[in-house]
């Protein structure tokens, strides 16, 4: 019974060890790429033996799915909820959603994810199917919904959504590859904060439906 104390902080060290598995996982994906990441070193990172590892993942594809299920799944949930909520202008649903994407992804390491997969997808295409399947459609149904929902109200314009949403997603995908392979040998860095402003700016004053103007 004298162990009680020492017991109860075992257990709490046990339910944490997936947690800290995937943010060693995440980490060294991100450090290093899906090829190279080994797990080993995963178990190393986060402090434990491999065996314990695969008490929990049984190989590297399902701790990678569960680094993404994880950390970036949950964000797309988020999203889809505002939009759901949103009752205002659509412009200002637009800037919300970009800017909160920058927020929670881009400008943390999860947007390394994004450059490994761009990297490494022809060489594992099971995990790229999966990625695609649960991050990159999920997002872009969220896009599309978004600009469907502006086009309904009158906000926007009728535009092609399917095409609108590859627009809207290419520079977003360039801040982020920017930013984990340039950042480090360009001078003068690109400001996120400006680049997306200038970006909605653009969007925006493109999809708006503005009324005619009177001929003079």
């Amino acid at each position: 019974m004298m162990n009680c104390p020492l017991k109860k902080r075992w257990e709490r060290r046990k339910d944490a060890r997936p947690q800290e598995l995937l943010s060693a996982a995440l980490d060294l994906f991100v450090e290093r790429g899906y090829a190279a990441t080994r797990l080993d070193d995963v178990a190393a990172r986060a402090g434990v033996s491999k065996g314990t590892l695969y008490l929990y993942f049984t190989n590297k594809e399902e701790l990678f799915k569960a680094v993404v299920r994880e950390n970036m799944v949950p964000v797309l949930g988020e999203a889809e909820g505002i939009i759901d909520a949103h009752e205002g202008p659509t412009a200002d649903l637009f800037r919300e959603i970009v800017l909160g994407w920058w927020e929670r992804i881009g400008n943390t390491k999860l947007s390394g994810i994004t450059k490994l997969m761009m990297a490494e997808s022809n060489n594992f295409p099971e995990v790229t199917q999966f990625y695609h399947d649960e991050v990159i459609s999920r997002g872009d149904a969220m896009i599309a919904r978004m600009l469907e929902r502006g086009i309904k109200r009158g906000d926007f314009r009728p535009i092609d959504v399917q095409q609108a949403t590859r627009v809207i997603c290419a520079p977003m995908i360039m801040l982020m590859m920017w930013k984990h392979s340039f950042s480090t040998c360009r001078a003068e860095p690109i400001s996120a904060d400006q680049y997306l402003t200038s970006f909605v700016d653009l969007f925006l004053n493109g999809v708006l439906n503005h009324p005619p103007k009177s001929a003079d």
